[in-house]
Order: C-alpha cells, then sequence, then structure tokens
C-alpha cells in the first residue's frame, strides 16, 4: 500500500507479518497515531515494536508498565532523593532543579533527535486511568514540567506501539485517538512461514505433521491457555534433537509438556485420550 512518502513497514527476515497487520502498521504511521494491538499470548504482539524498529532503521524506546506505573513516569521523574542529598553534602548546585530532572522513556522519545519507535508494552497493567492520563501528550506531543516551569515538545512524532492483554478494558477516549489491530493467530500456511524463520532446514513432512498436532489442540476449546508459537517454536526444537519421526507423531505428542503449561490443560487432554475423543496419546 501506497503511505505518501512515509516509511512503510513489511516485515522482517525474523518476523512475517500478515497482510492486513502490514498494512495497519503502515496506515498508523502515515497517520501518525499510536497504533493498539492486541493478540492472545504468543502472537508477536511485543516483538512487532522491535522489528518495525529494525526494519526502518530507527531506534527503539522501551515502556515497561506495572500495575504501579502513573503516566507522569513516562514524562519525567524529578529527583527529589539526589537534591536532598547534595543539599546535606553539599555536592552541586540545589538551587538548579533542571539537574533533577531525569526524562521517562515518552520524554526521551520526544527529546529523541531522530524519530524513533515508542513501544508502551502491556498497557493494560496499569491502573484504569493509566490511558486517560496520556491523552494529551500522545495527542499535542508535548508535556509541561512542573518544577522548571518549562515545556518539553517532541522533535519528531515517535511511531507509538502499544500491546495489550485484554486484563483491563482500555477507554473510549483513548481508544478514539489511536488505530486499533488484533492479532489473530496464524493459519497453517503462514505459521509455516514463521517457523521457517526460526527452523530453516526443518524436514518438510515433519513440519506438516507437528503442524497436524499442533492444531488439534488448539481447538480443543477448554484448554485455558492453548500452545502459542513460542511454544511450537520450543517443541520442534525438541522433536528435532530427540529424533522424533513423522510416523511418531501420528499417535502421540511427544513431550507435551513443552506444549501445555497448565494442569487442568493436562486433565482435559488425557480425559478426551481415554475417552476416545479423538485426542493422540501423550509422552511426557
Amino acid at each position: 500500500m501506497a503511505t505518501n512518502g512515509f516509511d512503510q513497514f513489511i516485515g522482517t527476515d525474523k518476523y512475517i507479518v500478515s497482510p492486513d497487520l502490514r498494512d495497519v502498521v503502515n496506515v498508523a504511521i502515515a497517520l501518525q497515531r499510536p497504533l493498539v494491538v492486541k493478540g492472545e499470548p504468543g502472537t508477536g504482539k511485543t516483538l512487532l515494536a522491535h522489528n518495525i524498529a529494525r526494519a526502518l532503521n530507527k531506534s527503539l524506546l522501551i515502556w515497561n508498565v506495572k500495575s504501579t506505573t502513573k503516566a507522569r513516569d513516562g514524562l519525567y521523574i524529578y529527583d527529589t532523593v539526589q537534591r536532598l542529598n547534595d543539599a546535606r553534602f553539599g555536592d552541586g548546585d540545589v538551587s538548579d532543579v533542571g539537574r533533577y530532572i531525569r526524562l521517562g522513556t515518552l520524554g526521551q522519545s520526544f527529546a529523541a533527535d531522530e524519530q524513533v519507535v515508542l513501544l508502551i508494552d502491556e498497557v493494560d497493567k496499569a491502573d484504569i486511568e493509566f490511558p486517560n492520563d496520556l491523552l494529551n501528550e500522545l495527542d499535542e506531543m508535548n508535556f509541561h514540567v512542573l518544577e522548571t516551569d518549562e515545556r518539553v515538545t517532541a522533535k519528531h512524532r515517535p511511531i507509538v506501539i502499544i500491546t495489550s492483554n485484554s486484563e483491563k478494558e482500555l477507554p473510549d477516549a483513548f481508544l478514539r485517538r489511536c488505530v486499533f489491530h488484533y492479532i489473530t493467530f496464524p493459519d497453517q500456511g503462514l505459521m509455516a512461514q514463521i517457523v521457517g524463520v526460526h527452523h530453516p532446514h526443518l524436514a518438510e513432512d515433519l513440519l506438516s505433521q507437528a503442524l497436524e498436532r499442533f492444531y488439534e489442540l488448539r481447538q480443543i476449546d477448554t484448554f485455558r491457555k492453548k500452545p502459542s508459537t513460542s511454544e511450537l517454536i520450543d517443541w520442534l526444537q525438541a522433536l528435532v534433537v530427540a529424533g522424533v519421526t513423522p510416523e511418531q507423531l501420528e499417535d502421540k505428542i511427544p513431550f507435551l509438556g513443552v506444549l501445555l503449561k497448565k494442569e487442568t490443560d493436562f486433565d482435559v487432554y488425557m480425559k478426551r485420550a481415554a475417552a476416545g475423543a479423538g485426542a493422540i496419546r501423550s509422552r511426557y
């Protein structure tokens, strides 16, 4: 798709993207809007920002959001402890408050001399008011430093990628200012391409048989945590190291513990197998 002179993202040799994801990234870049990305674990939400930076040859800044994170933390921090220590022990000019202002990750993205990619990772971990508290800064691309009465304005509008694990609903006012995309889990064709990045020399017949077993597991809707792409990559490595053949995968799933991470999911699988529901026998 054309983006009227803006940098275009087409994926990288380490990150295969669907046409829908590729296009929505380029739309967000062209519109200069934050891109909110949702999707089940293992669909590459966080890695997307890493690979956008890599593909467009830009620096990446990461703001890892926690339950205690406040919006101001991303703008700047006033180091009162250091100023107090300097006042007590006579190190430096404590009257210069600017010496004790430390830019947060969002502030650093504004101050950067070149456009950067900013990842705000797992935004829904913070308090529900956290996204709303960022509305003005993300819209206006500037903020006020109260202690110095200065305004920090973005030299270049960063490419902002925001990931969410759907732990909390994001406010409508916040979403209106963003481009949104839900990364659907890859189908077998796209997954084969993704696997090829990590296991370029994997035998085609082993890959085909392994993908059949993998997607059979994912069809079990009662799993609390369906196996994801990262588990598939690890499982394939285990199969190769153990010398498992495609024929052996026809009636058993070796190393099931690499794919399933919840005890209840093991129980569900074993009950299906015992009931003859078409589940393949496992070997831990």
